[in-house]
């Protein structure tokens, strides 16, 4: 598997501009479009992914998570699932 760049300052801005379900219409618009109304652009796969994270960012900060330990959370997250696919192959 190959490890996707975590663009978080990108990732941060999106969580804090945006509410749940914004996001969620975002990449529901990008995936039917080709493109969404929270201006992020690029491949469908890498915005789909973007809004992905900053989708658990957000939800964890509106659970009362700070915004840096709501990124660090996701960090843990990525890096787990990472380990999950170096151990079978």
């Amino acid at each position: 598997m190959e490890k996707q760049k975590i663009h978080v300052s990108e990732i941060r801005e999106l969580a804090k501009k945006f509410a749940p379900e914004q996001i969620e219409n975002c990449i529901t618009q990008q995936m039917q479009e080709g493109m969404n109304i929270c201006d992020i652009s690029g491949p469908t796969e890498h915005v789909i992914s973007e809004l992905a994270k900053a989708s658990l960012v957000r939800d964890l900060t509106d659970k009362g998570m700070s915004l840096n330990d709501a990124v660090r959370e996701l960090a843990k997250r990525i890096r787990l699932v990472q380990m999950a696919f170096k151990e079978e192959d």
